[in-house]
């Protein structure tokens, strides 16, 4: 959000303000803040204390509540790295400013934190941000204000999981959604935690809920989803399949449940989509279906190199809306024969090889050392198991 310099005097003249502390939260002149001088130093000292220990790992910030820490924590990831601009390369550019300050109680306020900077006239929003402060002792600790957005809001027990919803909600299709997640975890071994899972309508309501009230990154997102685990207990704020439950994709959530025991800095993408072809399909296609066209292909083409195809990522099916890829089904043929063979955490190591390289040097690699497929016999390969499949 871009804000021009013409008829907002007054508003420049407020941001003009010394900072609380040396280089932490500043204060507009207009800002009310509370008369008793004690509670104001408590509060201002507290929140400049909880801003500057937002690059730590959310468990380590002090001024956070442990029984608060799971929702607050997916508003901490949302407020790390706001002050760099990265169009300018400019570190510390965004600046915290405390734009709104409600007393609730003689514990409680409600505080919003608005992300600024100035640059060439203009001055430009990065984000906005509501916490919940309570003062315990001498202090005051933060929260999200989640749980008391969702005050009024029903509960439901669906084995591990906690499902918040407003009114109502497909109970046919969230019980088929997550024993399709608990199937795809069960096979990456992955914990099983208890969860609470909040059915948003859409993302919108998924940042206010958690205590966004804007974000420039998210201009024009309808769907995505807030995730955060704290304690062995995992968090859902879901922007996406809203009470009706009827959004899901299965390829999308395989790569949801991955990414979630796999970080993406080592995952290999095309072997990422072969999992994804073989256990969630693509498109609305099934994997059997995929392989069918797979296979014609292979048919019409029959002194194909897999290999040049492979590193090309060829479209096999070029008539369709949506592209199929040769590399991701070959992916999923290999890893139906690994699973088969010798197991799930075979196809791991194969998943964890690395970013796609030129010319895949990695992959092969990999490859060869599990399966003894190398470049030298990697088209024989692939037509046994095309004509096997």
């Amino acid at each position: 959000m871009n804000i021009k310099w013409s008829g907002i005097g007054v508003f420049i003249i407020q941001l003009a303000t010394s900072a609380f502390g040396q280089s932490g939260l500043n204060i507009p002149t207009d800002t009310r803040l509370p008369r008793d001088s004690v509670i104001k130093n408590e509060l201002l000292t507290s929140l400049n204390n909880f801003l500057s220990q937002i690059p730590k790992q959310n468990k380590e910030n002090s001024f956070v509540l442990n029984s608060d820490l799971l929702e607050t924590s997916v508003l901490m990831d949302e407020m790390k790295n706001q002050e760099t601009n990265s169009a300018l390369k400019a570190e510390n550019f965004f600046k915290p400013y405390l734009m709104n300050l409600i007393r609730i109680n003689d514990t409680n306020y409600l505080v919003q934190i608005s992300y600024i900077g100035i640059n060439e006239g203009r001055i430009l929003l990065r984000a906005s941000l509501t916490l919940e402060g309570c003062k315990k002792d001498s202090r005051f600790y933060f929260s999200s204000p989640l749980k008391q957005n969702t005050i009024a809001w029903k509960t439901e027990k669906m084995g591990n999981v906690n499902l918040c919803f407003k009114n109502s909600f497909n109970d046919t299709n969230a019980k088929k959604y997550f024993q399709m997640v608990a199937d795809y975890d069960k096979k990456l071994n992955a914990p099983v935690r208890p969860t609470d899972f909040y059915c948003a309508d859409n993302f919108y309501e998924v940042l206010q809920l958690v205590g966004v009230d804007y974000k420039s990154d998210y201009n024009g997102y309808a769907h995505n989803t807030l995730t955060a685990t704290e304690n062995n207990y995992d968090l859902e704020v879901n922007g996406e399949l809203t009470v009706a439950f009827t959004s899901f994709d299965p390829h999308d959530l395989w790569h949801e449940r991955l990414h979630r025991v796999l970080s993406v800095d080592i995952i290999n993408r095309p072997v990422d989509e072969g999992t994804a072809y073989l256990y969630g399909g693509s498109w609305g296609l099934s994997w059997n279906e995929i392989l069918k066209r797979f296979k014609i292909y292979a048919t019409a083409n029959p002194h194909s190199d897999w290999v040049a195809l492979y590193n090309e990522s060829k479209n096999f099916d070029e008539k369709s809306r949506f592209p199929l890829n040769v590399d991701f089904a070959i992916n999923a043929l290999l890893v139906q024969k690994i699973e088969k063979e010798k197991g799930f955490s075979y196809v791991i190591e194969l998943l964890s090889c690395g970013k796609k390289e030129p010319g895949n040097e990695n992959y092969f690699n990999a490859l060869e050392k599990i399966t003894g497929i190398r470049k030298g016999n990697f088209n024989s390969n692939v037509w046994e198991l095309i004509k096997g499949n």
